[in-house]
């Protein structure tokens, strides 16, 4: 639960002072001093600071609001929330370092059973790896898997891909070599394609000795389109 750190962040991002922010949802200082210290407001207060700010409920209460990119916040602030058609903007768990950049998180193959699981928890993104890579464009966000089995020749085995995160399925061009992270079937490299019509990706292998095979678009949690590749070691 975030509500108490993201009331302050979005005051604060409106510039607004607790007073004037009280006075424009109709209550005390001290009462919306309290719900920024964690006291639990009732749910028609949720709503109308959910109104106020054109934040859903979900988003103000489940995610960190203040670890978002400036273009993730400005779709939530859309309208726009969590969905599994890729229509809509997934939010996103990132880490940034003390100069508020965004880091790459490498994401090894012991570690990737937990991030099916975790990939929006915070502690768990924080826990994993983390480094840099000056040349790539500061405009996208990024984060680097360690690929199993040979199925993307000439890619080999255990190389680290680092891709970058696909807000909006819709976008993906055909062919294109992404991770893809699934609720079932763990994190895969494939070549996609796209069958939202059909509520289907179709996913191929470069190795021609792998069948290509549809998933559900309701089974995947996250996509990032590949960017470039590493083979050193890293544990």
């Amino acid at each position: 639960m975030h509500f108490a750190e993201n009331l302050r962040f979005l005051r604060l991002r409106r510039n607004k002072s607790q007073t004037d922010l009280a006075a424009e949802l109709e209550l005390t200082r001290t009462t919306l001093s309290g719900y920024e210290k964690n006291v639990q407001p009732p749910f028609r207060i949720l709503i109308k600071i959910s109104e106020y700010f054109n934040v859903s409920l979900d988003a103000l209460i489940k995610y960190k609001l203040n670890v978002l990119s400036e273009f993730q916040l400005s779709q939530i602030e859309k309208g726009f929330d969590v969905d599994v058609t890729g229509s809509k903007l997934r939010l996103l768990t990132i880490t940034v370092d003390s100069k508020g950049k965004e880091n790459i998180e490498m994401v090894p193959v012991k570690a990737q059973a937990g991030y099916t699981n975790s990939y929006g928890d915070l502690d768990f993104i924080s826990s994993l790896h983390k480094f840099k890579l000056p040349f790539l464009p500061e405009n996208k966000t990024y984060r680097t898997f360690q690929i199993k089995g040979d199925s993307m020749l000439p890619i080999p085995e255990n190389a680290w891909v680092t891709c970058s995160y696909v807000e909006n399925w819709e976008f993906i061009k055909n062919g294109k070599a992404c991770i893809v992270v699934t609720k079932n079937e763990g994190i895969v490299f494939k070549l996609v394609y796209s069958q939202l019509e059909r509520g289907t990706f179709l996913l191929v292998s470069s190795n021609r000795n792998y069948n290509p095979y549809e998933i559900q678009v309701s089974q995947v949690l996250e996509i990032w389109q590949f960017e470039t590749w590493n083979s050193f070691d890293f544990e």
